[in-house]
């Protein structure tokens, strides 16, 4: 069993030349300290003897590269995490949003898919679905297909359930899924306006333009230069007076867009100042 400092810098360093030269994928500028965590505990679950074990591996399976990507990139989600965050968008922007003829919403690295379910629920309760699109993208498509699957493991419900009532909700949360077995099915209604794709924040362009943007505990595992290229990307894709959603510990406060946004909420959330 290796040590979590097996991993030598230098190590890293080939290893993201590697992936990105023989498969595509870019975290040169990724955190390089969560990175390297990351690749020691994929060393510490997956047994390599040795850091060039998991390397050979890598670049001559290209089936275990999609294990190593959804490692690298998971973000730990759940419905309605931080419910009060939720209960901010429930109560200051949807309303400001319900102004809108079509209200068009980009949750960037949905992960699996609980925040946008969150955010269809929301939508539902706020008369608001009928006429919202919801964009739920990620890096890695495994991830996503477990989102279009609507499909949660049962004993995650009572903890997405103390959540939802904590963000305001004031339904049976069981409403949204039916149980079985060990699993919960979300109703399929929460899919008809909830739109998944893979999309890279590192490398891909804006394709669409929104009035909410939500992308929360994504950020902390990019290095300075490339969260500044992320706000532009997200800058460009939002409509003047939009509003911006980031994680607990993500701040547009010492980014360059700084002064075209005024925060308007203690949740990390942003307005876009109106452009003449």
């Amino acid at each position: 069993m290796l040590e979590p400092s097996i991993v030598k810098d230098e190590e890293v360093e080939y290893l993201i030349k590697d992936v990105y030269e023989m498969y595509g994928y870019d975290f040169s500028e990724y955190s390089r300290a969560s990175f390297k965590r990351r690749v020691n505990r994929i060393c510490l679950i997956d047994r390599f003897t040795s850091f060039a074990e998991l390397r050979y591996t890598i670049l001559n399976d290209p089936e275990y590269l999609k294990r190593f990507v959804e490692e690298i990139t998971v973000n730990v989600t759940e419905m309605f995490r931080d419910p009060q965050f939720f209960k901010a968008l429930r109560e200051k922007i949807l309303p400001q949003l319900g102004t809108y003829p079509l209200i068009r919403i980009w949750v960037a690295g949905c992960s699996t898919g609980e925040e946008a379910y969150s955010m269809a629920i929301l939508l539902k309760e706020a008369n608001l679905y009928h006429k919202s699109l919801i964009y739920g993208t990620d890096l890695n498509p495994s991830v996503l297909e477990t989102a279009r699957s609507g499909v949660f493991p049962l004993q995650q419900m009572k903890t997405y359930s103390e959540n939802y009532i904590l963000s305001g909700g004031k339904k049976d949360f069981s409403d949204y899924y039916t149980a079985n077995y060990d699993s919960a099915r979300f109703d399929k209604s929460l899919q008809e306006k909830l739109i998944l794709s893979t999309h890279n924040l590192v490398s891909d362009s804006s394709f669409n333009s929104f009035q909410l943007i939500i992308c929360r505990n994504v950020l902390i595992y990019f290095d300075r230069g490339l969260q500044e290229r992320v706000f532009k990307l997200f800058d460009n894709s939002l409509e003047n007076l939009g509003y911006l959603a980031l994680g607990a510990k993500e701040t547009l406060r010492f980014s360059k867009l700084d002064r075209n946004y005024h925060q308007i909420d203690d949740q990390r959330i942003w307005k876009k100042a109106e452009h003449i």
